[in-house]
């Protein structure tokens, strides 16, 4: 099928599961077309990368299965406080997790460089990326895991978790910016799972829609809770939950399993995700929160940053009992370069969809523009 049909069958099968939020995915359609900048085409586009693995990358599709994010990008990370209040880091959205070969994770991460770096977005080398990326992963399998704890280790992600760009009065600013909208009936099972992570029985907050967050998502409901309590706000999300786009390719209803893979990586867990079986609700504050490509630009460390990467998709694949080593015999036993070649590979099938898309969109621009005659 060709990307626009894909796109419809695909966006078909998820509305099965949730209504989608057709305003959301017309601005999603919009945003994939951008001439300049690859990135929101591949970051929208997970189930047409999930359709061209296999055929693309079918050696390494055949590897050792192991609890993979699926969707894994430089996008997909971000921080949130653990239950002794301690800032930590890692993947950030586990919506498209599912048992998938080891290499998948990291080649989609790789390519995600390569077009960030496309849209100028991160400054390094491509093979110097991947060569992080891997040698970490590698380490890190190793060594058992360890989560990214951000008290004593890592300032460097620290300095990131604590940039201008996520300042407590600028996030709160935007968010409550919602509540110039109106109110929003919200279903009453995402009302329940807004309101029973809250602080305090008893608070009534107010409820409105998130249009226009995160991307590879972007169409799914999403709402938002906020309220004020001792002396300042609190905010909770509910999205809803969707099987992943490995099961729509395989022709099958897997289940979600976000909060599975979630659970069994190395880390030390939000207390605040809680995926049930229609919604996956988080907390939102200025340092729980996705770290997004601009603020990735401005790291001064970048390479440490792809290191740490590398290490928390291993921490993620460490989910599975006793995998360690039979990963690295299967790794160490790749050609070098194996890496690189693979996300060049991906990303050439999705560029070569991504000028498809531009050219079917601007053909449907310009077909419905007024006063065109039929033929």
């Amino acid at each position: 099928m060709t990307i626009h049909e894909t796109t419809a069958a695909y966006e078909s099968w998820l509305g099965t599961f949730a209504p989608l939020m057709a305003e959301d995915v017309a601005y999603k359609h919009g945003r994939m077309a951008d001439p300049d900048d690859p990135f929101p085409f591949f970051r929208g586009t997970y189930y047409r990368w999930a359709e061209h693995w296999p055929a693309v990358c079918g050696d390494l599709a055949a590897a050792p299965r192991v609890p993979a994010v699926g969707d894994l990008h430089v996008e997909n990370f971000g921080t949130w406080r653990d239950t002794d209040g301690r800032l930590c880091w890692g993947v950030n959205d586990f919506d498209e997790a599912d048992e998938l070969a080891w290499p998948h994770d990291l080649v989609r991460l790789a390519a995600s460089v390569r077009f960030a770096k496309t849209a100028g977005g991160l400054e390094v080398p491509f093979p110097r990326a991947c060569d992080l990326i891997l040698a970490r992963y590698r380490d890190t399998l190793a060594e058992g895991g360890r989560p990214f704890v951000l008290e004593e280790r890592h300032p460097h992600l620290r300095a990131l978790a604590m940039s201008a760009d996520r300042d407590p009065k600028r996030f709160w600013k935007k968010l409550t910016k919602l509540l110039d909208d109106p109110p929003v009936d919200v279903p009453e099972p995402a009302r329940a799972a807004l309101v029973q992570d809250l602080p305090a029985d008893g608070l009534t907050p107010e409820f409105r829609t998130r249009p226009r967050v995160g991307f590879g998502s972007l169409g799914k409901p999403r709402f938002v809770a906020l309220v004020e309590w001792a002396g300042g706000w609190v905010a909770r999300e509910a999205k809803a939950v969707t099987p992943p786009a490995t099961g729509w390719v395989a022709g099958d209803t897997r289940l979600s399993r976000a909060e599975d893979t979630a659970a069994a990586a190395v880390r030390s867990p939000d207390p605040f995700y809680s995926v049930g079986p229609a919604w996956v609700t988080r907390r939102l504050a200025p340092r729980c929160s996705r770290i997004e490509l601009d603020q990735l630009a401005n790291v001064a460390d970048l390479e440490r940053l792809l290191r740490g990467m590398g290490a928390e998709a291993a921490n993620v694949h460490l989910g599975k009992p006793d995998i360690a080593a039979t990963v690295v015999a299967d790794l160490d036993a790749r050609p070098t370069g194996w890496l690189p070649a693979a996300a060049r590979a991906m990303a050439d099938a999705l560029t070569a969809d991504w000028r498809t898309w531009q050219a079917f969109t601007a053909g449907r621009t310009a077909a419905a523009r007024p006063g065109r005659k039929g033929g």
